[in-house]
C-alpha cells in the first residue's frame, strides 16, 4: 500500500501553486516528482484532482498519495546517441530524425528516454516516465537537445525555458519565401483535426521570428527563432503564411512532398544557447543537419 498524507494550508505569505508548495514542504522530493503525482491524480485539493499550476488558498486541504518511483516499467535499451557535450549536470545531444523523446501512446519503447536509462541508471530518480527531459523535439525534428542529469539542473533548466531565457535557432526548408517577419498569435488544438494544432482564439501565445537565408525557384532555407515553445509551433506558423515545411506529413503539401521524395519534415534544431545551471557560464551548442536535409539543400539551391 502506498502511504497517504494530508496537509492543511496554514501559512501562505504569497500565492503559491500546488506543485511548488509540495516541493517546499517535502524537499526530499523534486518538483517534477510532485508534478508526476498531480498528473496521475495522486494529489487532491479539497477532494478534487487539480493541475500543477493550481493556486492554493489558506485552509485548503491537500491529500497526497505517494507512489514508488520504481513502479515505472521503463526498460533501458541501447540506443546510439551523438553527444555534443557532457558534464556532471547535463548532457547535450544531436537528436536524430525518427527518434521519439519519451514514451507516449503508440511509442512505448525505443525512445530517447530508454537510451538515456541504458547509459545513466540514476536518471530514473528524476521522473518515473521522463527522466532528465527538460524540453522536447518532434519525432521527425532533428537537432540540439539538452538533458538534465541532476534534480537541481532539471529544475534550473526547466525554469529557464519557462522564463524564455533559452535561445533556440531552427533551420527549415520550406515552400515559398517567408521573408523576414515575426509571427505572433495563439495556438491550440485544431477543433476538427485533433492530431493537429492550429491558430485559435482560445489558444496559448506563440511567437516566432523568421529570417529567409536563401531563396530559389519557389523554395527557401529559413532560420526560425521561436520565442515560445508551443507544440508544432514552427510548423503551424510557416503553414499559416503559405510556406509549409517540406516533407511535413501534417501541415505540408502532399504532392510536393511526393515529387521531392520526402517522408519526413525538413526541420532542424540548429543552435541552443543557455547559461549553465551550476556555473552560470553562457554555453552555445550547434548541431549538424541530417544528411537528408543537406542533400535536399544542394538539390534546391
Amino acid at each position: 500500500m502506498t502511504p497517504s498524507t494530508q496537509l492543511i494550508v496554514q501559512d501562505l505569505a504569497t500565492p503559491c501553486r500546488v506543485d511548488l508548495f509540495l516541493h517546499h514542504h517535502f524537499p526530499e522530493h523534486s518538483r517534477t516528482y510532485f508534478q508526476y503525482l498531480i498528473e496521475h491524480h495522486h494529489v487532491k485539493v479539497n477532494g478534487l484532482s487539480v493541475k500543477k499550476r493550481h493556486p492554493l488558498s489558506l485552509g485548503d486541504k491537500i491529500e497526497i498519495t505517494f507512489q514508488q518511483r520504481e513502479e515505472s516499467t521503463l526498460t533501458p535499451q541501447e540506443i546510439p546517441l551523438e553527444i555534443l557535450y557532457e558534464d556532471e549536470a547535463l548532457l547535450v545531444i544531436n537528436k536524430p530524425k525518427g527518434l521519439v523523446v519519451h514514451p507516449a501512446p503508440g511509442h512505448p519503447s525505443n525512445t530517447l528516454v530508454h537510451g538515456l536509462l541504458y547509459r545513466y541508471q540514476t536518471l530514473q530518480s528524476l521522473h518515473p516516465l521522463r527522466p532528465g527531459i527538460v524540453h522536447r523535439l518532434d519525432k521527425d525534428t532533428s537537432g540540439v537537445l539538452v538533458i538534465a542529469k541532476t534534480t537541481q539542473a532539471l529544475e534550473s533548466l526547466s525554469l529557464a525555458f519557462k522564463q524564455r531565457l533559452i535561445h533556440k535557432e531552427y533551420l527549415a526548408l520550406c515552400m515559398g519565401n517567408p521573408g523576414h517577419k515575426t509571427l505572433q498569435n495563439k495556438l491550440g488544438r485544431d477543433p476538427i483535426h485533433r492530431q493537429k494544432m492550429a491558430i485559435v482564439a482560445e489558444g496559448k501565445e506563440a511567437i516566432s521570428s523568421l529570417h529567409t537565408l536563401q531563396y530559389h525557384q519557389g523554395y527557401s532555407l529559413v532560420k526560425i527563432v521561436p520565442l515560445t515553445g508551443r507544440t508544432h509551433q514552427i510548423r503551424v506558423h510557416l503553414q499559416s503564411i503559405g510556406c509549409p515545411i517540406l516533407g511535413d506529413p501534417l501541415y505540408g503539401y502532399p504532392n510536393t512532398n511526393r515529387q521531392l521524395g520526402l517522408t519526413s519534415q525538413m526541420l532542424h534544431a540548429h543552435i541552443l544557447r543557455f547559461k549553465h545551471p551550476f556555473s552560470g557560464e553562457e554555453m552555445t551548442f550547434e548541431a549538424r543537419e541530417p544528411s537528408e536535409m543537406e542533400m535536399l539543400k544542394k538539390r534546391l539551391f
